[in-house]
């Protein structure tokens, strides 16, 4: 796969430090993992948070972490939240297997949702609609919080869509570790709606790249599942865990 075309310069990380640099993305938030680390995720309901499913794994143990000792920091900004929330019921893409080769099988599974305790009610925290995915060649953003900028979120404005293979999004956006479940945005008719989420980091042609999921059928699907009642927390047996790279892509994978 060649991503050698010519797209529109990508703009820098801009650091979301102050209330009024941050006004418009309060609906993402840093995910504290129960003392594992942290990922990324956003409001797309007030009780419902977006993000990646191995986010939900440990990966030592390749199981399931009980999700109610994750900790939604909405906004969080420099030792402060706008709001907190700890998650009641989860569920992850039913094809989704942490276990799974680190290829694009696993990347466009790669999406889960995360029922809140109680919704965000607050008129400051506004819940971002979703969108269908986007073209090669569009424009997107990123929000994300990542390692050696964890205390506040950090906004790409504009990145690209450089391919569109087996139903994985391959992207231009800057990721680092922790900016697993970033929202992906595009900004059509000026208003920011989530396209796909930050599954992993990739290196195509010699040119490191991010990669998104899919995400309109999986999120019907994901909602679908707390309607019926699943995402309630059961421990999982032991797994295998393979850590073999995709060779068909000429990608090689690694989770941020």
């Amino acid at each position: 796969m060649s991503i050698s075309t010519a797209f529109a310069e990508d703009s820098r990380l801009e650091r979301l430090d102050t209330g009024d640099d941050g006004r418009q993305w309060e609906a993402v938030g840093r995910l504290d993992i129960g003392g594992r680390g942290f990922c990324t995720g956003a409001l797309i309901a007030p009780d419902l948070v977006l993000t990646a499913a191995h986010c939900l794994f440990d990966k030592y143990s390749k199981t399931r972490i009980d999700h109610t000792k994750i900790e939604f920091l909405a906004g969080w900004r420099n030792g402060r939240a706008s709001a907190y929330r700890w998650v009641k019921r989860a569920v992850t893409h039913p094809e989704f297997e942490y276990t799974s080769d680190a290829g694009e099988v696993r990347v466009r599974n790669d999406v889960a949702l995360l029922e809140l305790q109680r919704p965000i009610n607050n008129t400051r925290i506004v819940p971002f609609q979703t969108d269908r995915r986007p073209r090669k060649g569009q424009e997107i953003g990123v929000v994300s919080y990542a390692r050696d900028r964890s205390e506040a979120p950090s906004l790409q404005e504009v990145c690209n869509v450089k391919a569109r293979q087996f139903g994985v999004l391959v992207m231009s956006c800057d990721v680092n570790y922790g900016a697993s479940g970033a929202p992906v945005f595009s900004f059509e008719n000026d208003e920011p709606r989530i396209v796909s989420v930050v599954s992993a980091m990739a290196e195509v042609d010699g040119q490191k790249v991010s990669l998104g999921t899919l995400l309109q059928q999986p999120l019907e699907d994901l909602r679908a599942a707390l309607d019926a009642g699943q995402g309630v927390f059961q421990d999982e047996a032991p797994k295998m865990f393979s850590n073999s790279i995709r060779r068909d892509t000429g990608a090689k994978f690694a989770k941020p």
